[in-house]
């Protein structure tokens, strides 16, 4: 009788906390699932080592995925959401479609971590460690992800549209989006920095090529050797648009602080990328990155943290979707 007591004070104890103190076990944590779900870091690195050793290209995929999550309404996995008759999500919004990819990939890590702790990890939760493997086994940073994120349950096209930054657009637009998030202009030029590695459609970036701000010339500040060379990737044609090319051909594949290296040799890519080089509130950001690889590395890990607290879900919020595609009915 005496244990019922005590049981039944230490419950009312522990109901009186959390409602005066929520914010508390609200909080993310590196920890939050190691009694939970204790093979969560090696069903997550097994998954994505297995999709980088069979395309390459996924790495960059995952990292993009998840910028494209937290930078649309937060990170809450509304990315994943497919559409239904009721919602048109982000999936299929114009700065996604026949883009992303790599959901197959957080589909099978789901599935996988469901079979050892069914309704424990969020998808959210998955897609963001899977980036920083990503990151990790390209021969980027390693840094400490906070967890106990939950799954939005609805996704919106039309915030994609409006949120997600474009490649053609000024950048005080793209400071403009990141800064409306929380983040701030060292955030900018760090997470621009994912390019390093992955492709980029012709499309993001052919007027620099042919037609650049209506002068029907490129654009002069690209390097000449480099125009040849996309001009022959991304003929002045119609049927090239969604053809490919690297954002860093030094090093595809690599994650590492030639993405700088570029830009202060007039090889960006996008005019996004190389906007960074020549504006003077982030000129000196680039300089000490492409100087200085080791600091890229460092801030680029506390970014990635920054970037992936942003409009998260926590405690009651959400949910914890059984498949990462739909929500729970």
């Amino acid at each position: 009788m005496a244990l019922k007591h005590i049981s039944c004070y230490f419950r009312a104890h522990l109901l009186w906390i959390l409602a005066f103190f929520p914010a508390v076990f609200a909080q993310l944590s590196p920890d939050f699932y190691t009694w939970s779900c204790p093979y969560l870091p090696m069903i997550v690195k097994f998954n994505v080592q297995r999709a980088v050793e069979n395309d390459m290209r996924i790495a960059a995929s995952l990292l993009r995925l998840h910028f494209h999550d937290c930078i649309v309404d937060g990170c809450e996995g509304s990315v994943l959401l497919d559409d239904t008759n009721d919602m048109k999500g982000e999936k299929n919004a114009p700065p996604n479609k026949n883009s992303l990819r790599g959901f197959d990939v957080i589909d099978d890590i789901k599935a996988d971590v469901e079979r050892f702790c069914p309704f424990t990890v969020s998808c959210t939760d998955i897609l963001t460690l899977a980036a920083r493997e990503a990151v990790y086994l390209s021969g980027g940073p390693y840094w400490p992800v906070g967890l106990g994120r939950r799954d939005g349950t609805k996704a919106s096209e039309n915030s994609a549209n409006e949120q997600i930054p474009s490649p053609i657009k000024p950048l005080d637009n793209i400071i403009a989006k990141f800064t409306s998030k929380g983040l701030d202009l060292k955030d900018v030029v760090v997470l621009s920095g994912g390019h390093t590695i992955g492709y980029a459609q012709c499309f993001t970036f052919k007027r620099r090529l042919f037609d650049f701000n209506g002068s029907g010339k490129p654009d002069p500040t690209l390097d000449n050797s480099l125009l040849t060379s996309l001009r022959g990737t991304c003929p002045n044609k119609d049927d090239s648009n969604t053809k490919l090319a690297p954002l860093d051909s030094a090093s595809t594949y690599t994650f590492d602080s030639a993405y700088y290296s570029n830009l202060v040799n007039n090889e960006g890519l996008l005019e996004s990328d190389q906007a960074l080089m020549s504006d003077p509130r982030t000129a000196a950001l680039v300089n000490s990155y492409y100087a200085d690889p080791k600091l890229f590395y460092k801030d680029f890990g506390a970014s990635m943290a920054r970037l992936g607290s942003v409009g998260v879900l926590t405690g009651q919020s959400g949910q914890i979707r059984k498949k990462c595609g739909t929500v729970n009915y």
